[in-house]
């Protein structure tokens, strides 16, 4: 009964003073949606930086040229290159692998009909599909034999079909690479992206129509052909060890690198890398979320300073209590009651301008924002916590005002 008392006797006080009551709990909204939306959008990123590592395949080994000894103290490193070469050695010595697919990059402009666009043009091995895990979503895939017989076909991610064709069907349809015709014979399903980096903007070629049709000297280094990277997928996650000690052995051997020298390539695995992510994005998410509670703390001070301020208005109310009978805990309980009534009520309608905010960070494809029911626990305890502790000076000032005091008040 005497709580259904305060929670009257605190809505009567919140509501005789509609604005302040407002403004005070319009900082605990503030905070509270600020923590809710910041930690949607960070567990928004890290889920999809981690989805579309792990769309790759945990199992997946990257390999990247890297940089080669100081050709004298003082002078800068040189830049090596990994070479078409190095793939077929590979090829022919690793054990316990699923796929081995290498890839020559470089950005062209491409036409269709009078609409261009530029985007990245990938030569690749038949292998390339199943080692990074794409799939068709119409038409067929590159295979090896396209390579050989040196076809100029094309593969179109989905948004360089949206920038060449529109709505338009574009199986069938001749494209211009560099002024080179290409048939499009496949288009990818879509994956996703994250960052400034659109994994399907994107056109794959057959490799070596690439270098015989279009690569040109660009993909020549020291009469070798060159590939931007080399991914290898391993048999199983256990194996993965193993593989990466098998290329480190025949690259360095490759390469021609004395026991004391520095590789000169770089393997990146997908599993250290998905981890090594992962780890920063929570570390982010907590840190934003961090940031946002400060603003929760600025809405405690206001609840503080205007339960002081209600307190002054009032003396003369809580004498009158306390000549009828009322003691030190009904009056700290009823001004307590008032401010977490604040805090609650702030906390409740932050929580869902926060959800609102995050909704609308996903409706304008911005990135996919997730609220979790953690960071709504979360917020909404901080939110009652701060009008408990902020409530607690003003009403033990208020439950210690001396009657006759109160009375006199004016």
């Amino acid at each position: 009964m005497l709580l259904s008392q305060n929670l009257r006797t605190a809505f009567r006080a919140l509501l005789a003073n509609k604005l302040r009551s407002a403004l005070t709990i319009l900082g605990i909204v503030i905070g509270v949606a600020a923590v809710v939306a910041l930690m949607a959008i960070g567990n928004g990123a890290t889920s999809s930086i981690t989805n579309r590592i792990a769309s790759s395949g945990s199992n997946l080994l990257n390999i990247q040229a890297g940089r080669s000894q100081r050709p004298s103290p003082g002078q800068p490193f040189n830049q090596t290159n990994l070479t078409y070469k190095d793939y077929k050695a590979l090829v022919t010595t690793l054990t316990d692998v699923a796929g081995i697919a290498p890839a020559y990059q470089s950005n062209y402009t491409v036409t269709y009909n009078t609409l261009s666009t530029s985007t990245s043009v990938v030569g690749v091995t038949g292998d390339y599909f199943s080692v990074h895990t794409y799939t068709i979503s119409s038409g067929r895939a590159l295979t090896d034999a396209d390579g050989a017989s040196q076809k100029q076909v094309a593969v179109l991610g989905t948004t360089t079909v949206t920038d060449l064709f529109g709505t338009e069907d574009p199986l069938g349809k001749s494209i211009k690479i560099n002024d080179k015709s290409f048939t499009v014979i496949g288009v990818l399903t879509p994956k996703d992206s994250s960052g400034f980096n659109d994994t399907n903007d994107t056109i794959l070629i057959p490799l070596e129509t690439g270098y015989n049709k279009l690569f040109g000297a660009n993909a020549i280094r020291n009469g070798e052909r060159t590939v931007s990277a080399i991914a290898v997928s391993a048999s199983s996650a256990d194996t993965v060890d193993l593989v990466s000690s098998q290329i480190t052995f025949v690259l360095r051997h490759q390469h021609h690198l004395a026991l004391d020298d520095d590789d000169d390539f770089r393997i990146q695995n997908q599993a250290e890398l998905l981890s090594t992510l992962s780890s920063v994005t929570t570390t982010m998410t907590t840190f934003l979320g961090a940031i946002a509670a400060i603003s929760l703390l600025v809405g405690g001070i206001g609840i503080m300073n205007i339960t002081l301020v209600s307190v002054s208005e009032r003396t003369r109310e809580i004498g009158l209590r306390k000549a009828v009978g009322a003691r030190k805990n009904h009056i700290l309980f009823q001004f307590l009651v008032e401010t977490m009534t604040l805090s609650i009520i702030g906390g409740v309608t932050g929580i869902g301008v926060g959800m609102a905010i995050a909704w609308g960070v996903t409706a304008l494809n911005l990135i996919t924002a997730v609220v979790s029911v953690s960071s709504i626990a979360l917020s909404f305890t901080f939110s009652v916590l701060i009008g408990l502790f902020f409530g607690i000076y003003p009403a033990y000032r208020a439950a210690n005002l001396h009657p006759m005091e109160a009375l006199r008040s004016e």
